[in-house]
C-alpha cells in the first residue's frame, strides 16, 4: 500500500530548468535511500541521483553540477532540481525509494509511475 507519486515533468527548452517531486504515501515505518532514474527508448534505466536518509548524495557524471537532489523527510518527499537542461536529458524519470512499510519486517524498493521530461534544442 506504499505509493510513490511523481510530479513536475514537462517540456522545456535547452538551458531551462525543471523541478521534479516524488511523494511517498501509505503505511510507512521508515524510508532509506531515495533517488531518481531515467529511461529512454531502447536503453536501460539509468541512475540520475540518489540521496540517503542522512542527506548524502550521489550523481551520474552527466548531471553533476546541473542537477541537485534533496529530500524532506518530514514529508517523505524527494526532489530533483534540474538546471541547464540539455536535449540528452530527455526521458522518463522514475522515483525510487527504499521503504519499510509499517508492520513489515524488511525494506523493499518501490518505484513511481514515471514522469516525462522532454528537452528541446
Amino acid at each position: 500500500q506504499v505509493q510513490l507519486v511523481e510530479s513536475g515533468g514537462g517540456l522545456m527548452q535547452a538551458g531551462g530548468s525543471l523541478r521534479l517531486s516524488c511523494a511517498a504515501s501509505g503505511s510507512i515505518f521508515s524510508i532509506g535511500a531515495m533517488g531518481w532514474y531515467r529511461q529512454t527508448p531502447g536503453k536501460q534505466r539509468e541512475l540520475v541521483a540518489t540521496t540517503t536518509s542522512s542527506g548524502s548524495t550521489n550523481y551520474a557524471d552527466s548531471v553533476k553540477g546541473r542537477f541537485a537532489i534533496s529530500r524532506d523527510n518530514g514529508k517523505n518527499t524527494v526532489y530533483l532540481q534540474m538546471n541547464s537542461l540539455k536535449p540528452e536529458d530527455t526521458g522518463v524519470y522514475y522515483c525510487n525509494a527504499q521503504v519499510r512499510p509499517s508492520m513489515a519486517p524488511m525494506t523493499a524498493a518501490y518505484w513511481g509511475q514515471g514522469t516525462q521530461v522532454t528537452v528541446s534544442s
